[in-house]
């Protein structure tokens, strides 16, 4: 059993930054992640993620402030590596060695007695749903089989945090669900903290408790899914389509609800486009659309709503201006 870390803080950074000469790729970075948490880390390519990540597992120095993994402050990098574990997004495997054989020389290096090792390495195999397969060669494992066993690879040391760098990558749909359903299972069983880097926001929505995007290297939104969506005042849209003759009586219903609408001049006959504010959940839009509809004699032909979803709000706040 997991030890239970609920109400502890995994993760702490303050003021965090890094430049590359002229370049300021991480600016004021502030994070505080509960273990626990699977955290999605978003943000467009060249926002500073990488940099990020590099910083809080020790690759590279910040220019200035601070943080703490486990309690562990970043003054003692080494100690922090034995918090953490860690799936590169281009993980590079011994091909000519089993899974086995690479878990348990890793395990060994961080210290684990061989009895030890080779207990935790079945264990891990077992865990990513490698045991059949353990003393296979990996130049024998598909994509799928050698990302998850990269992650074993991170768990060898029973890691605070845990980060992943696009684990679903090149993943076919029934492998991206399996490395869902394992990212899920790490926090659960494991009690340990996921940083899932990835622009698959999808994976984001099925699987994260907390979101943080990041844009030019500072957060520009921080919250649960529901939290970032209402926070980036994303446009949320949609179309009714009524009898043409009732078209009159529709908009007027509509009127007396949040939900604006306007006829479609240059569509199909009979139909409505609807906006919908950005303090109105999607759901209590269509809720209140189709009851005003409805109780005012009018027959919904047809009802779509988008918008309202992380990739709406992910390119509110990181789109140029």
């Amino acid at each position: 059993m997991p030890a239970d870390r609920s109400g502890e803080i995994a993760l702490e950074a303050s003021g965090l930054r890094k430049t590359y000469g002229r370049l300021v790729a991480v600016e004021s970075l502030d994070l505080r992640v509960a273990a626990g948490t699977v955290l999605g880390f978003l943000g467009p390519n060249g926002a500073g993620k990488t940099t990020a990540i590099r910083i809080l597992t020790t690759i590279l120095p910040p220019d200035s402030g601070s943080f703490t993994v486990a309690g562990v402050p970043h003054t003692r990098p080494t100690a922090i590596r034995r918090r953490v574990g860690v799936l590169p997004e281009s993980a590079g495997y011994p091909l000519g060695q089993s899974g086995e054989e690479w878990l348990r020389y890793h395990a060994e290096l961080f210290g684990r007695s061989r009895a030890d090792a080779r207990d935790t390495t079945r264990r891990l195999l077992a865990d990513v749903g490698l045991a059949d397969r353990g003393r296979a060669l990996i130049s024998s494992y598909s994509r799928g089989m050698r990302q998850r066993l990269g992650i074993a690879r991170a768990l060898v040391n029973d890691p605070d945090v845990v980060f992943l760098d696009e684990p679903t990558l090149g993943l076919d749909p029934m492998g991206q669900a399996q490395m869902l359903n394992l990212i899920g299972r790490i926090a659960r069983e494991r009690g340990s903290t996921v940083f899932l880097s990835t622009h698959v926001l999808a994976d984001v929505e099925q699987v994260c408790d907390r979101v943080v995007i990041l844009n030019r290297g500072k957060v520009v939104a921080e919250g649960t899914v529901a939290e970032v969506v209402r926070q980036a005042a994303a446009p949320r849209h949609g179309h009714v389509k009524v009898p043409p003759e009732l078209l009159d009586r529709a908009l007027a219903a509509l009127a007396r609800t949040e939900v604006h609408a306007a006829s479609n001049g240059g569509g199909p006959l009979g139909e409505l486009e609807l906006s919908m504010p950005a303090g109105l959940e999607l759901e209590a839009a269509a809720t209140q659309a189709m009851k005003s509809l409805l109780e005012a004699g009018v027959p919904v032909l047809g009802f779509t709503l988008a918008g309202g979803r992380l990739s709406d709000a992910f390119l509110a706040v990181t789109e140029e201006v």
